[in-house]
């Protein structure tokens, strides 16, 4: 069956027609757009769609909470319908899904060459998994095996409040009170939140460079607080993964996903930078080096995990 999958995030939607057969997915027709470019979804679809003939059913990885098949884009003015999507495309069944959903519905799927390992561990095979993933936002999941496939229940834990873990943290947080009236992990644990730390370090002035070129500096250039603010940016996204695999005791292992860390995965594994923030919370430190921490390294696993996820529905 030739499904429809988009994968939308507050920066970037990537979209593909797709014949499905259980995980085994082939893509058609494949194309990324910046969201904002787009009044909303249904221009950007209009013009993906044209010339093709209507897909048997489609599935909408979106960026934000999924309430009765319509979705409010966390960070786009975006309000996307189901029911409205299928009635003016012609589609069959439309499911929107978290993000984190589409994540996870890619996992079975991922081979050992779209994977990294952050911290080997023993996998339980019927524990409770974990999901974080950094981008435009912070999303987070929880993901419980289900027969052949991963079911995710989606969370906003992204936005619970950031606990700075040091005093450079604490100073940081202080910094970003000013400009928040609440300072959540997505607000450090982001794209924008690079570039929010590498404005602190470089004397508390607002950000003259995008996270990609700060990443750029640090990677290629050495620049010193470039490289500092990754190093501070992967402290904290590994102490929020830890934070993370305790609240949903993720005795089937942590995944990190999103499209930061697999373009800075040299800072994540430097000196097991990343690991060593993720265990170290007192007591229970010993609990969490027994849990496998895996990056996910596929350019697209929401896409993937969208089209897998179309292809299930029935008619």
């Amino acid at each position: 069956m030739t499904v429809l999958a988009v994968d939308l995030g507050g920066t970037t939607a990537r979209l593909a027609l797709a014949d499905v057969k259980g995980t085994h997915c082939s893509f058609i027709r494949q194309a990324e757009f910046s969201s904002s470019d787009y009044p909303d979804i249904e221009t950007m679809l209009a013009g993906f769609l044209e010339g093709a003939g209507a897909p048997g059913a489609a599935c909408l990885a979106v960026a934000g909470p999924v309430t009765g098949n319509r979705a409010r884009i966390t960070n786009l003015p975006w309000i996307v319908d189901a029911q409205s999507l299928a009635g003016r495309f012609g589609i069959g069944p439309v499911k929107l899904i978290n993000d984190m959903a589409g994540i996870a519905y890619s996992i079975p799927a991922l081979g050992a060459d779209a994977m990294v390992s952050l911290q080997s561990g023993t996998a339980d095979p019927a524990g409770a998994r974990a999901l974080i993933a950094a981008g435009t936002g912070l999303g987070q999941g929880i993901l419980l095996p289900d027969e052949d496939t991963l079911r995710a229940l989606p969370t906003e834990g992204g936005h619970v409040d950031f606990a700075p873990r040091n005093h450079t943290q604490a100073q940081m947080l202080e910094y970003l009170q000013q400009r928040h009236k609440h300072v959540s992990y997505e607000r450090v644990v982001s794209g924008p939140g690079l570039e929010t730390i590498y404005a602190f370090l470089n004397g508390m002035n607002e950000p003259e460079l995008g996270a990609a070129e700060i990443s750029s500096r640090a990677l290629d250039d050495g620049d010193s607080v470039a490289l500092q603010a990754l190093d501070l940016f992967v402290d904290v996204y590994g102490a929020q993964a830890g934070n993370l695999a305790l609240s949903c005791l993720a005795t089937g292992g942590v995944y990190v996903a999103g499209g930061i860390a697999p373009k800075i995965l040299p800072r994540v594994l430097e000196d097991q930078r990343f690991a060593k923030a993720f265990v170290d919370k007192g007591r229970m430190s010993d609990l969490l080096r027994d849990i496998s921490v895996t990056l996910i390294t596929h350019p697209s696993p929401g896409l993937l995990g969208a089209a897998i996820a179309a292809g299930s529905l029935s008619w």
